[in-house]
């Protein structure tokens, strides 16, 4: 009797040690794989669906279940995100206080003016640099819609090879494909834009003013190219808002408001 009970003993032992080292070697398999194996299996013998995070941090959909979608398909729902990603954000930015009441792009006081801002504030100026912040985020505002037809050509000579990589990458993929195709042509076509735009709202002016009175109240010779930050800071808060936008469709589906964009995203996710 008691031979009996250590053999059972024994044997729970055993099958415990191997569900152990079962988990232990499924868990090594998904950090250096991406793979679940606790995933339904394919008939190909693949998980349905995995998700891995890169080192900075960004989550990427290296298994989606494609099978059930076109490359037509695929590559529709990418250009429609980004086509709604551009649309909202120029829509948000492009208005009074679209990049001055946005924190998240708002342009603030160039690195190289700061010390100006500093210096009028102690001497009571504070209200006068305010004003110069506000007019270039105005002039960022006024300028920022030149960059709807720049997108337009990019997302529409997108190709199947290209969407395919976008729905399988990180969670701003389609943004980083948008910012490569156009960031030279956004700098070239906004560049003088924000320049008629710093000089529309008063910028220019306003801007050569302050820096002449910290020039002569400080004996220095402080000049700043204005035009090329705001130009600069303007591109990328749009490219902020796409982001914030392509992330929320891939992670939110309540945010995939077209039935095209629910289905290549519902396979993102493996459903």
């Amino acid at each position: 009797m008691k031979k009996s009970i250590f053999l059972a003993a024994g044997l729970l032992f055993s099958m415990s040690a191997q569900a152990q080292l079962l988990d232990i070697i499924k868990s090594t398999v998904k950090s250096k794989t991406g793979v679940d194996l606790n995933l339904p299996v394919k008939n190909n013998g693949t998980a349905t669906s995995t998700t891995t995070s890169t080192s900075s941090g960004q989550t990427t959909h290296s298994s989606a279940n494609l099978g059930n979608l076109t490359s037509t398909q695929i590559s529709s729902g990418l250009k429609e995100a980004l086509s709604m990603g551009v649309t909202d954000g120029v829509k948000k930015l492009g208005v009074t206080d679209g990049f001055f009441k946005n924190e998240a792009v708002k342009i603030l006081m160039p690195e190289k003016l700061r010390k100006i801002d500093a210096t009028l504030r102690s001497i009571g100026m504070g209200s006068l640099a305010d004003q110069g912040v506000k007019l270039l985020n105005r002039a960022a505002e006024d300028a920022v819609t030149e960059a709807a037809p720049i997108f337009a050509n990019a997302i529409t000579s997108m190709t199947i090879t290209d969407a395919k990589n976008i729905l399988l990458g990180s969670n701003n993929a389609a943004t980083n494909y948008l910012q490569g195709k156009t960031q030279t042509q956004l700098f070239n076509a906004f560049q003088p834009k924000v320049k008629a735009s710093l000089g529309k709202v008063g910028a220019d002016t306003l801007w050569k003013n302050l820096i002449s009175k910290y020039n002569t109240f400080t004996g220095q010779a402080v000049t700043t190219d204005l035009n090329e930050y705001v130009t600069t800071e303007t591109i990328n808060g749009v490219f902020k808002m796409v982001a914030d936008k392509e992330s929320g469709i891939r992670n939110t589906p309540a945010m995939r408001t077209t039935s095209i964009l629910q289905k290549v995203f519902g396979a993102q996710d493996g459903k």
